[in-house]
């Protein structure tokens, strides 16, 4: 396993044999869990998560499964949360999308903070993942009907890069999701977009590539968001770090520099606000490491 990269992934180095004692829920987390799955008892939920962790690190061993950040409701801490809570609750017909969507935590957070199942999407890669998302929370299509679309984001079949969508254009029409097989359908028609732990995957123009390509995807209503969070750096650049054993060798963007990407190159300058914070954050077993962060969300004016 130790040799084995993801597909298409390039910036992990290292690969570690699973490690159980990383296991580590905060309360909120196992509340979220234990109503989603219905199981109460620890050590069996414990071990319902290790059971489908093996599976998943065997499709994709990414740091993020190792290190069971899939356990924590990442979704719920990010600053512009509440605007896509918002949305989901008041507007009509609105569409979540979450890339790089794994499991499917971040949709089920939303989902069960109001946000319309029906009207949510994943995409990811890997099909397994989404698949396994129904044995970890013990769900169905039928149960949990959250769209999904699978393939490689930078296939332009899956996902092109077509101009923001503006408010003086024809009405953009509203999209079938129960037949989605790619994300150029949704363009113009998107409320929200999350992307945590994604963009950092990336080379800086393929972020930029990226970016831009969400910018497409996103509905030219005033409120329309991207947000996310990933690795940051106080000053652009690639950065190296060993986190829990698992190094990783990336392209980090900083405060200003993700901030102007968007706000200028991306979208119109002066049409979109951008709220960037950087973090130095340490959580898990021990505490003792910190992992810089970039926490950030890009708004329609």
């Amino acid at each position: 396993m130790t040799n084995r990269e993801p597909p298409k992934i390039e910036i992990q180095r290292t690969f570690p044999p699973l490690d159980e004692s990383l296991y580590n829920l905060r309360p909120q987390d196992a509340a979220f869990y234990k109503d989603l799955t219905g199981i109460e008892d620890d050590a069996t939920l414990k071990q319902h998560i290790l059971d489908v962790q093996a599976k998943a690190y065997k499709v994709a061993p990414y740091g993020c499964i190792y290190l069971f950040s899939f356990t924590r409701r990442r979704m719920s801490g990010l600053p512009a949360y509440q605007q896509v809570v918002r949305i989901g609750r008041e507007h009509k017909n609105p569409i979540f999308l979450d890339v790089g969507c794994c499991f499917g935590n971040v949709i089920r957070e939303v989902v069960l903070d109001g946000f319309p199942a029906a009207r949510t999407i994943g995409t990811d890669l890997h099909q397994e993942l989404w698949d396994l998302g129904h044995e970890l929370f013990k769900s169905s299509p039928e149960t949990f009907p959250a769209r999904f679309v699978g393939g490689d984001a930078f296939d332009p079949e899956i996902l092109a890069v077509a101009p923001p969508a503006s408010l003086q254009t024809t009405e953009v029409s509203t999209p079938d999701l129960n037949n989605l097989t790619s994300l150029n359908s949704l363009s113009g028609c998107v409320s929200a977009i999350h992307a945590t732990a994604f963009f950092h995957l990336f080379k800086e123009d393929q972020q930029l590539h990226m970016a831009r390509a969400f910018a497409g995807l996103l509905s030219a209503e005033p409120g329309s968001i991207i947000l996310g969070a990933h690795t940051g750096a106080q000053q652009k650049g690639v950065v190296n770090q060993v986190y829990r054993g698992v190094e990783v060798d990336m392209f980090a963007h900083s405060v200003e520099s993700w901030t102007s990407m968007w706000d200028g190159e991306v979208f119109e300058k002066g049409t979109v606000k951008v709220d960037a914070q950087f973090r130095e954050l340490s959580e898990g077993v021990g505490g003792d490491e910190r992992y810089p962060v970039l926490f950030w969300s890009v708004t329609r004016l």
